[in-house]
C-alpha cells in the first residue's frame, strides 16, 4: 500500500491518500482537496471511498469537494450526527469558516472491502462522538485520527470527549494490533504501535 500525506487545511491537517494498483481512499480532507485530485489523476487512480476518522470541522473542510469531483463513498462512525449540530461539526468555530455541507453513510464498528483487502473500522471514542479508526491490517497500518499522536493524545475536552474513555480507546484497539503497525495519526509524524505503547507519556503504565 502506498501513502501520501497531505497537511492541508486552516490547521493543516493530516489528510491521506492510501491506494493499491488502481484503487485509492482518501482518509479525513482538511482543506481544498486540489493536491489530492492531482495525485488521483497523476497517478490514474479512482477513488472508491473518504472515510472519516470523525467530523471535526478540521478534519472535513474538503470532503464535499473531493466527494462532488470523484462521487467517492463518504463514510463516517454512528454518533457524527450529534457532532454536525454543532459548530464543531459545521464549522464556524474559533471565527473559523463553515464546513461545505456534505452527505455521509455512518457505519458501526465491523469490517469492509477497500483497496481489494479488509478495512477494519474500530469503534475509538474519547476525542470525539463517532470517532473511528481504520485499520489494514494485512498492510500493517492504522488511520488514528486525533486519538493518539506521536508521544501525545488527542483533546477530550470538547463535546462529546472525555480522557478516560479516549485511553481505553488506545488501549482496547489500538495496542492490541501487532506491535509493527504504522499509526498516522491527524496532525504530526507517524508512529508505531510499539513505539506509542512503550513510550508515550500517557500510558507509562500499560508498558510494564
Amino acid at each position: 500500500m502506498k501513502i501520501e500525506t497531505f497537511a492541508i487545511g486552516p490547521l493543516e491537517t493530516n489528510s491521506y491518500l492510501a491506494h493499491e494498483g488502481s484503487l485509492a481512499v482518501a482518509i479525513d480532507v482538511g482543506g481544498d482537496p486540489k493536491p489530492m485530485l492531482a495525485s488521483l489523476a497523476r497517478n490514474k487512480l479512482t477513488l472508491t471511498h473518504i472515510l472519516l476518522t470523525h467530523v471535526h470541522f478540521d478534519h472535513t473542510y474538503g470532503v464535499g469537494a473531493l466527494h462532488e469531483a470523484t462521487g467517492a463513498k463518504v463514510l463516517a462512525g454512528a454518533g457524527s450526527d450529534e457532532l454536525m449540530r454543532t459548530e464543531l461539526g459545521r464549522g464556524g468555530f474559533m471565527g473559523l469558516p463553515p464546513v461545505r455541507d456534505y452527505s455521509y453513510e455512518t457505519i458501526a464498528e465491523g469490517e469492509f472491502e477497500a483497496l481489494g483487502q479488509v478495512c477494519k473500522a474500530l469503534a475509538t471514542p474519547g476525542h470525539a462522538p463517532g470517532s473511528l479508526t481504520f485499520h489494514f491490517p494485512a498492510a500493517g497500518v492504522a488511520f488514528v485520527g486525533d486519538l493518539v499522536f506521536y508521544r501525545s493524545v488527542g483533546r477530550s475536552d470538547f463535546p462529546g470527549g472525555s480522557h478516560d474513555v479516549l485511553v481505553d480507546s488506545v488501549r482496547r484497539k489500538v495496542f492490541t494490533m501487532p506491535g509493527s503497525t504504522v499509526l498516522y495519526p491527524g496532525h504530526g509524524p507517524e508512529t508505531t504501535v510499539d513505539d506509542e505503547r512503550l513510550h508515550n507519556p500517557y500510558f507509562s503504565d500499560f508498558a510494564r
